[in-house]
């Protein structure tokens, strides 16, 4: 099975994020004093969305406007390096860049670069094949005239692909026909000229039902921060999709996120219904993972295991294809969990098991065997490995100990991670086994 084809449209910025600490203030100014003791680069705007869904399995396409200078050089390697490929064009003067300082994860300061009113780049050539054999189509317009060139727009009008438009306020309008509509509620409000009032619901209704009418959407999903989506489609009455987690972390990319894995679903065949609580429940995983420091935007694991092995707790690490997760399963999980202070479980990527139990494999889809996971209480972090065995995630990991199901109990083979492990002084341990319970004998139950 190939992995589903996105194209994403839109900016690309440069995202900087300086972190430190203030130990004084500025003796010729009345200003902090900020010790920088880390950058981190990060593309943002349309090239955030890209590696977002290239994060999500998914084969991706940028199309954007890169500049030929350092800031365009260095958004280009991010983005290749995540597998995402660039059909670009040249943007005209430099890239424009979102640098925030920042201390013990608050933003003291953010300086934008590259121009309020940048000038539009040229139309992309080559989109019309490039659309038509997308999957699906993510529009992350910021403002800064690409989504607005003839040609492009013509090519989006054309193509019979479904597509997903985050507009901006600067934007252009979406081009009609929108499979889903994915403005904030603020956006919202500011688009549809809607002076609010009524409650939030009812603000979030007729600004999105109005922007459905006037850009031809199919559909609008207004997005409401913690407390989810209002979907407005055909008939009056909203979907509204709550959030599954409501958290104070930091909200910076959420709508990227949301869009992203909105179009994502669409690309997999779902309904734009499915498509709107899917990206819910992404969105909302995302700030989530901030929430415990908001200074770092790395994944969740290694945030999790850096906490941990600084305060000199024990990493433990368990590993599988997880595919219809049972109570076999659960007794691994819970007895892996109770010998340290974390446990991530390293998961086998789709492509992995394929290769590992034939291509009727898996069952559910490494997206939701992840969310599965991270949803049980045993479970700190799930990290999802390409390759047929766990060794490199594990060297990068280093886990304390290394579980095993007890099936390589009573003589079984060779524990094929275990000398790896030992390297950094590591432990494999084997715990007990549920008889009678695997994916396998459930499979053949259900399909006799």
């Amino acid at each position: 099975m190939t992995a589903a084809r996105l194209v994403v449209i839109g900016d690309t910025l440069l995202d900087r994020d300086v972190d430190g600490s203030v130990r004084r203030v500025s003796p010729d100014a009345p200003a902090l004093v900020l010790d920088e003791e880390s950058t981190v680069d990060r593309p943002g705007g349309a090239g955030l969305a890209a590696l977002l869904a290239a994060g999500d399995g998914l084969d991706v396409t940028l199309v954007t406007a890169l500049a030929d200078d350092a800031g365009g050089l260095r958004l280009a390697e991010l983005l290749t390096a995540a597998g995402v490929r660039l059909h670009a064009v040249t943007l005209p003067g430099p890239t424009p860049e979102k640098v925030r300082l920042r201390a013990r994860g608050q933003v003291l300061l953010r300086l934008d670069r590259g121009g309020t009113d940048p000038a539009p780049p040229t139309d992309p050539a080559g989109l019309a094949a490039l659309l038509d054999q997308a999957d699906a189509i993510l529009v992350s317009d910021y403002g800064r005239g690409l989504t607005g060139r003839p040609g492009l727009r013509a090519a989006l009008d054309a193509t019979r692909t479904p597509f997903v438009w985050d507009p901006h306020p600067r934007g252009a309008a979406p081009v009609p026909g929108a499979k889903l509509a994915t403005p904030n509620e603020a956006e919202a409000g500011l688009l549809s000229e809607d002076a609010g009032g009524g409650g939030r619901i009812a603000a979030a209704t007729r600004a999105g039902h109005e922007l459905r009418r006037r850009w031809r959407a199919a559909a609008v999903a207004v997005t409401t921060g913690a407390s989810g989506a209002v979907l407005c489609h055909a008939g009056p009455t909203p979907l509204i999709v709550p959030a599954p987690q409501v958290s104070e972390g930091d909200t910076c990319g959420a709508g990227d996120r949301f869009a992203s894995a909105a179009a994502a679903a669409l690309a997999r065949g779902a309904l734009p219904t499915e498509a709107v609580t899917a990206a819910v429940g992404a969105a909302s995983a995302y700030v989530a993972r901030s929430a415990a420091d908001p200074a770092d935007r790395r994944p969740v694991e290694h945030r999790t295991v850096a906490q941990v092995r600084a305060a000199g707790g024990t990493i433990v690490a368990t590993g599988g294809c997880f595919d219809l997760l049972h109570a076999g399963h659960i007794a691994t999980l819970e007895a892996a969990r109770a010998l340290g202070d974390c446990l991530v479980v390293c998961l086998n990527s789709d492509a992995s098991v394929r290769g590992l139990k034939g291509p009727e494999r898996p069952v559910v889809p490494a997206a939701d065997r992840a969310r599965l996971l991270e949803a049980l209480g045993c479970v700190d972090a799930v990290v999802v490995f390409d390759e047929p065995t766990p060794e490199a995630t594990l060297s990068w990991l280093r886990p304390d100990i290394w579980v095993k199901g007890g099936d390589y109990a009573d003589g079984g083979p060779e524990l094929p991670e275990a000398e790896l492990v030992e390297r950094w002084g590591g432990q494999t341990v084997i715990v007990p086994y549920l008889e009678g319970r695997s994916t396998t004998s459930l499979i053949g139950g259900i399909r006799a």
